[in-house]
């Protein structure tokens, strides 16, 4: 597997001693506060309510005393609401995938944009991308910030950008074959479909350009990194955003941050927080909670993401300074509770991906037909039609019960029964309360 050695794109941010970046964090927080306040409306209200009437009665020790807000807040002020800037000074808009169900639209300046392209610079810079990298891009281009996200940075760092974006996997395939890019950028799920559309070809990772990949978008595990790096031939990095707060960028794991995703804290302050809102300590799952410090349009203070991790400090002697978070371990309105015991997906992932016979297409069905007693079915597809799927079957469900604590019913599919994505998120969890079974064979 071929690497580079990663830079720091923006040394006075991603260098500097955190009791400096502290001091400007504060001076920025301060600004943010005192352009709501100057805007009116619905967040100067909430602000006003807590007695801050100007950014000198808030200090950087005390925000977590401040509400929060969440998605909720953005449903209920569609599609504007929370804009503070006028109509006028905003060049783009974009909007969340709908992980929750519905979408979210987010108003930029190009400001924003300005930021959005030097966070993701700094994040491709970190990934060992240079002026003299193609990068193929295969995230959705559109009201979806992956794809731009990814242009936007890789333009702003020199490099070729290939903006192939999602889908049509047979072009893909010749292009990535053809153009040897470097470094490809797209969710992991899609990185899986790649690399088993490239081995369907005949065509291994060493008739390829790759180095590097930049995954993100949905939750991945240590053993999904492992499947696309042995399918891809490349280094598999960790990226993190949410248009509500800029986009991708926000986060991004590098080459020397021991598998952890340096955060852009120069521009987001990130607390994780227990489910009152309360800070938690590092390396404590928590809901990740987000200040935005240098937005313009629609600058937000405390915005409860949804998605949990931990935090930590930087890499001990490291050139970067930056606190870091863990992977996504999954969302909280994604945890299921069965039998009074609190599962992720995610764990269940890694269950199910530690066995070298599982491929990385499963399914995850909290059966809820009777409310009073949910039950956990776990649909996995074989590598190979040669599995012993009896056994497969046994031993995972051993495994899911030593890891969980509660017993999962497990049923091995037949290759392809699993549904597919080319563009978007991976489906892993479903729940089930009327109607047929998601896939066949549970139930």
């Amino acid at each position: 597997m071929r690497t580079v050695n990663p830079v720091l794109t923006d040394p006075d941010a991603e260098g500097t001693s955190p009791e400096r970046r502290a001091v400007l964090q504060e001076r920025r927080l301060r600004g943010v506060v005192d352009r709501i306040l100057g805007a009116g409306g619905v967040l100067a209200g909430r602000l006003r309510a807590c007695g801050i009437h100007s950014g000198r009665d808030v200090r950087l020790d005390e925000l977590h005393l401040l509400p929060t807000l969440s998605k909720r807040d953005l449903w209920d002020h569609y599609p504007f609401g929370l804009r503070v800037v006028e109509e006028r000074d905003v060049v783009c808009v974009h909007g969340s995938s709908g992980t929750g169900g519905r979408p979210t639209l987010i108003p930029y300046t190009a400001h924003d944009v300005d930021v959005w392209a030097q966070v993701m610079a700094r994040a491709l810079g970190g990934a060992g991308v240079s002026a003299r990298s193609r990068i193929h891009n295969a995230y959705g281009y559109g009201l979806f910030t992956g794809g731009l996200g990814v242009h936007h940075g890789g333009m702003r760092l020199g490099a070729t950008v290939l903006p192939l974006s999602g889908g049509m996997t047979e072009r893909q395939v010749r292009l990535l074959v053809d153009l040897r890019a470097e470094v490809l950028c797209c969710t992991p799920s899609y990185a899986i479909h790649l690399g088993e559309a490239l081995r369907a070809a005949g065509i291994g990772p060493e008739q390829l350009g790759l180095r590097v990949g930049v995954f993100g978008a949905e939750p991945w595990t240590p053993e999904m990194r492992r499947q696309i790096e042995e399918l891809l031939g490349l280094r598999a990095l960790d990226i993190y955003g949410l248009s509500e707060i800029i986009g991708p960028g926000v986060a991004c794991e590098s080459l020397d941050s021991e598998g952890m995703l340096n955060v852009a804290e120069d521009h987001f302050y990130v607390e994780a927080v227990d489910a009152d809102g309360v800070p938690v300590p590092d390396g404590t799952p928590g809901e990740l909670v987000f200040t935005t410090l240098t937005k313009t349009g629609m600058p937000l203070i405390r915005y409860r993401s949804g998605d949990v991790a931990s935090l930590a400090g930087p890499v001990a002697g490291s050139a970067r300074t930056l606190r870091r978070m863990s992977k996504l371990l999954g969302r909280a309105d994604d945890m299921l509770v069965v039998r009074g015991v609190n599962v992720y997906p995610t764990e269940i992932e890694s269950v199910l991906l530690a066995d070298e016979r599982v491929s990385p297409h499963y399914l995850v069905v909290e059966d809820r037909r009777v409310a009073s007693r949910p039950e956990l079915w776990v649909a996995v597809e074989p590598f190979a039609d040669a599995v012993d799927g009896e056994a497969l079957q046994r031993e995972l469900t051993g495994a899911l019960r030593e890891r969980l604590g509660i017993g999962c019913a497990v049923t091995v599919v037949e290759p392809g029964v699993v549904p597919r994505t080319e563009t978007g998120k991976a489906r892993r969890l479903v729940r089930w309360s009327t109607g047929d079974a998601p896939v066949p064979g549970i139930g």
